[in-house]
Order: C-alpha cells, then sequence, then structure tokens
C-alpha cells in the first residue's frame, strides 16, 4: 500500500491507529538494532500522538532529524557536548506536522552538528549509520539516519537538514527522495545551528508524495524566524499529476566531467533520456564559477559560521558538564576538547582563522562576494531553462575502509555537486535514477528560487523506477 492509500484508509477509519504505531515501533527497533538509524525512540510520545492523531498527515509516522528540537525529546545533534538536553519547545516545523497529525517515532542519528557528507563524522558515543545496501558502506551524511531508515520503514517520512548537501546525499546513498527547499521556505525556528545562512529543513522519503505533503504542511512564514520567507506556499502535491512535456532541462556540463564515477554518470544519462523521451527539451548549461569555486566558497562560509554558533557550548547552560574547577577560560577549554569529536574541532578551527582580525576581508569578506556570483550565474542560467541536472554524488556509495584513506580535503571534495546549489539557496531534490553495481544512483534536480513545484514536477517521472 502506498503512503497515498494508506493516509486515505486511515482517514476513513480502516487502519487501527494504536496498533499500527506499536508495529512501527517495533519494527524500528529492530532496523535500528542492526543499521543504527537512530539516537531516540520516542516510544511514549508517539504512543500518545497515535491516540490523537487528526489532519492531513494523520497515521504518517515522522522522524526527527536529531538536530531539529522536539519537546522533552533528547535533541543533541549528533554532539556529547548536547548529551541529554531536552528542549522544552518544538521546531516550528515539528509543531506544524504535529498540528496536522503526524506521529513522532524518533531522533534520527547524524554527524556531530551535520560535518560530514558519508556519515561517519560521528559525536563521541554515537554508532556510525550501515547502508541498506551494503553494511560495509556509507550512507552519506550529514542525514545518514534519515536517509536508511526512510528507505526501510513504511508509511514513514523522514524530517531532514541540509546545510551544503546533508540531504541529498543520503538520500543518493540510500535510494530514497530527499528533498531541500529553498532557503527560508521552511522556519529554522528549534533548529539546532550549523550555519544559519545555509541550513535548510526538508522531507525525505521513499513516497514522493510523502514528501511533497509534509513540506507543504511545514513550509511558511513564522514570526518566531524573521529569515522566513512570505511567499505563498502552493500545493506541492498538486505537480504530482502533472506531466513534463515542454518543460526545459538543463544538463550542468562540468558535473560529467573529471570527477564523475563513470558508473554514476551513466545511469543519470539514462534518466536524462527518460526525461528526453516524454517530452522535456535537453540543452547543455556552464556554471564554471561553481564548479570553480563552489567548495572553496562553501567551506569558508559554513565553517566561519558553525564557529561562531558553537561558541555557546561552554558546559555552563545546557548538555554537557562538569565539576566548576580553576578559572572559566580552562574550564571552557576542557569541555569542548573532551566533548566536541574531531571533525567538530577542525571546523571550529578552520572558521575561527577565516574570522579572525587580519583574515576577515582576504578569506570570509570575498567568499561572500564570490557567493553572490555564485548566484547570479544560477540565476542566468535558470532564466533560459526551467530545470538543472547534475548528479547528486560523484561517486557510488564507498566502503568505510575507502573513507578512512581519504584526506579531509577529499572527503570536503565529496560535496563538489551539491555545495553549489545550496550556497545560492535553491531548491533542489535528489531523485534515485537506478543501481550501479548493485549499489543505489542519485540524480539531482535544481529550479530556481520557489519554484519547488517544478522539482516535483520532474522527480515524479521516477517514482515508479
Amino acid at each position: 500500500m502506498n503512503l497515498k492509500t494508506y493516509l486515505e484508509e486511515v482517514k476513513k477509519g480502516n487502519v487501527d491507529l494504536q496498533e499500527e504505531t506499536a508495529k512501527i515501533l517495533e519494527q524500528a527497533e529492530k532496523i535500528n538494532q542492526e543499521y543504527h538509524y537512530l539516537n531516540f525512540i520516542s516510544k511514549d510520545l508517539a504512543t500518545t500522538q497515535s491516540k490523537q492523531s487528526t489532519g492531513k498527515l494523520a497515521g504518517l509516522f515522522l522522524s526527527v532529524k536529531d538536530n531539529i528540537c522536539v519537546q522533552n525529546i533528547p535533541s543533541t545533534a549528533g554532539s556529547k557536548i548536547l548529551s541529554n538536553y531536552k528542549p522544552p519547545f518544538h521546531a516550528t516545523a515539528v509543531q506544524k506536522a504535529i498540528s496536522e497529525g503526524a506521529i513522532i517515532i524518533g531522533k534520527t542519528n547524524q554527524e556531530e552538528f551535520g560535518f560530514g557528507g558519508f556519515g561517519t563524522n560521528m559525536g563521541i558515543g554515537f554508532e556510525t549509520p550501515l547502508n541498506p545496501y551494503d553494511q560495509n558502506r556509507a550512507t552519506g551524511g550529514s542525514s545518514g539516519g534519515a536517509g536508511g531508515l526512510a528507505n526501510k520503514l513504511p508509511h514513514h517520512v523522514a524530517m531532514a537538514e541540509s546545510t551544503g548537501g546533508s540531504i541529498e546525499a543520503p538520500a543518493a546513498f540510500c535510494n530514497v527522495f530527499g528533498f531541500c527547499p529553498t532557503y527560508s521556505r521552511v522556519s529554522r525556528y528549534g533548529l539546532i545551528d550549523y550555519a544559519n545562512s545555509l541550513d535548510k529543513i526538508g522531507p525525505v522519503s521513499t513516497d514522493l508524495y510523502g514528501a511533497a505533503l509534509l513540506l507543504e504542511t511545514i513550509s511558511g512564514h513564522d514570526v518566531k524566524d524573521s529569515t522566513s520567507s512570505q511567499e505563498i506556499v502552493p500545493k506541492f502535491t498538486d505537480y504530482l499529476n502533472k506531466d513534463v512535456k515542454g518543460l526545459k532541462i538543463g544538463i550542468v556540463k562540468e558535473a560529467f566531467g573529471e570527477g564523475t564515477s563513470p558508473d554514476v554518470k551513466k545511469k543519470v544519462e539514462e534518466a536524462i533520456s527518460k526525461l528526453e523521451q516524454l517530452g522535456c527539451k535537453i540543452e547543455t548549461v556552464n556554471l564554471p564559477l561553481v564548479s570553480k569555486y563552489g567548495i572553496p566558497t562553501y567551506y569558508l562560509l559554513a565553517t566561519t559560521e558553525a564557529s561562531t554558533n558553537l561558541a555557546k557550548y561552554c558546559g555552563m547552560r545546557y548538555g554537557y558538564a562538569e565539576e566548576l574547577k580553576g578559572d572559566f577560560n580552562d574550564y571552557f577549554t576542557h569541555i569542548r576538547s573532551t566533548a566536541f569529536g574531531k571533525e567538530a574541532k577542525r571546523r571550529i578551527m578552520l572558521g575561527s582563522f577565516a574570522r579572525m582580525a587580519g583574515f576577515r576581508d582576504a578569506y570570509y569578506l570575498k567568499a561572500m562576494k564570490v557567493r553572490t556570483k555564485i548566484i547570479q550565474e544560477y540565476k542566468q542560467a535558470l532564466s533560459k531553462v526551467d530545470l538543472l541536472i547534475t548528479p547528486t554524488m560523484p561517486i557510488l556509495p564507498p566502503t568505510f575502509n575507502e573513507i578512512k584513506q581519504l584526506t579531509p580535503l577529499q572527503t570536503y571534495m565529496m560535496d563538489v555537486l551539491t555545495a553549489g546549489p545550496n550556497l545560492a539557496g535553491l531548491p533542489h531534490a535528489s531523485v534515485p535514477v537506478g543501481f550501479s553495481k548493485n549499489l543505489p544512483v542519485g540524480m539531482s534536480i535544481i529550479a530556481d528560487h520557489y519554484k519547488e513545484g517544478l522539482v516535483f514536477q520532474a522527480a515524479k517521472e521516477f517514482q515508479s523506477h
């Protein structure tokens, strides 16, 4: 039973939600024991919500990435430094979903504060999520738990978050849809920050209808978030009924060059041919600035903002703490060196350097100017075509041994295809387009700001595949 049919059966009263919830929680627990997709399973909350689930999401099981706050449920962003933090409030996106009947089953595993693209930079004490097709391979990150659980659990949508590819990468590696909306489309209130100008909340699911339904539910202006958009939210599910005939598709030439695996390239090219057969007009587009400067610009801005955001975690107000000894500076240093993982420390140092007096103009401000040029390049391309297409990730899901051989710079380069649209705040989705060597391949579909509907319109052609 697909998700749309299931939700209709719930509305008709043909599903015993309490019984169904118990089954889903049992399944989630078994999956978690083997694959490590959840940091916390909210049995009591889900059981209570199953008794009063009404609205357009009634009966929908929802997992929430661990950096999105759920009231009185541990929300740690995958870090020891937030161990046992239980927010006294819901994130706005979570509250909107609950108000429409969503049932929260737990918090999904992630790389510490979202720092990574493979799902392997785990905080101290957290397990690494395993790929649903090969447990020796990565799920992609940072929303690895969301991607894996979306693949395995029925009647479920994962609420995830992306900064530079954290929705799209796990979607590609786990063979699910991962949708990153326009920056500001969804309120960030209650999201534990990585980089304020880049963070976006979006859905991950095997079912495109579920992803569209959740996104239209959680989108919209929020008085608690001054950066949230006042743009009218269309009914994204309506776009799933439209064909793609006549849509102009721009194929980003640089995304199919050196560095992109032939296995990935072949499957994405087959998907493009499918769109052409369905009536899309295909042309080649060049994005040289994005290709050359996307990664350095993204990492300069993201680490600078992360360094600022993480300064508040000092072992005093909430999260990990020890007995206060000596002066505050010594205590602050001890707590952060004890509770932050290796990658978090690296990004804090990179960001702190880039925003220091004497370096701010040379690095941070220059990166901001390049970001503006990158946005202009995207806007120019999207003035000529409706959508842009690239592979989501340049490689197939790697083994953990392969990842260990990579330098930090090599791992950062894996964001080469996802950093650009995230920098520009453009809506985009990773769409499953088949398998190569028994491993999933994702294709990225990118639209202009606030044109998420067009992405759903094109993505729905691959639902049956």
